[in-house]
């Protein structure tokens, strides 16, 4: 019997539960989900698509997430600032994608903003990878109540004040916190999960962008 939070594949592994053997949803969970991340264009898209998210469910975002690349430009930041107004209109149009005026709005404007901290940081990735909590503000063990009693932290709160200060939107506090863990800021495989020890193993060997 698996502790709670974790679930045993057809592959007599154990790993985090939420995937529930999807295979899409599993190739997510093993291959991407946790692993650090220092391209520019994938952490656009990364923080871009969970401010999609919000109110409906991850997989929804995931399956339709080539639809959401072909549709903005491959989450080229610097070719989604020059988007237009009729660019919105075609976007709500596009039935592969979600069709929320404010999110697609939001996404453009992000695009901008993105530019901007390029300008002041040199790449997103050093912005972003400057915010990672330190050890002592980690749990010492990470079980699947752990997971579920942090839906933010102080990093994903000083992350998202630190965005909106500089006019990004659709990046609250939940928002930013599933972005850091989608992008490998943290490890939150549950002690248990078959990918914990892989994703802290890739963690390590990170290269953090100076």
């Amino acid at each position: 019997m698996t502790a709670p939070g974790l679930v045993e594949g057809d592959d007599g592994k154990t790993r985090c539960a939420w995937h529930g053997n999807l295979p899409d949803y599993l190739a997510y969970h093993d291959g991407e989900w946790g692993r650090p991340v220092a391209d520019d264009i994938r952490l656009f898209e990364k923080i871009c698509l969970e401010g999609f998210q919000s109110g409906l469910s991850w997989l929804t975002i995931l399956r339709k997430r080539e639809n959401f690349r072909a549709a903005f430009a491959g989450f080229d930041f610097d070719k989604v600032a020059a988007f237009t107004g009729a660019d919105v209109e075609r976007l709500l149009g596009d039935a592969g994608i979600v069709r929320h005026r404010g999110k697609i709005v939001s996404t453009i404007n992000n695009a901008r903003r993105a530019q901007e901290l390029v300008a002041e940081a040199g790449s997103l990735a050093a912005w972003f990878w400057r915010f990672e909590p330190s050890p002592d503000e980690r749990p010492k063990s990470f079980d699947w109540a752990t997971l579920r009693a942090m839906p933010t932290t102080p990093a994903s709160t000083r992350i998202s004040k630190e965005l909106k200060k500089r006019g990004w939107t659709f990046v609250g506090p939940t928002t930013v916190y599933a972005f850091m863990q989608a992008m490998g800021m943290v490890n939150d495989h549950v002690e248990g999960c078959v990918c914990r020890a892989q994703v802290e193993k890739a963690r390590m060997a990170f290269r953090r962008p100076a």
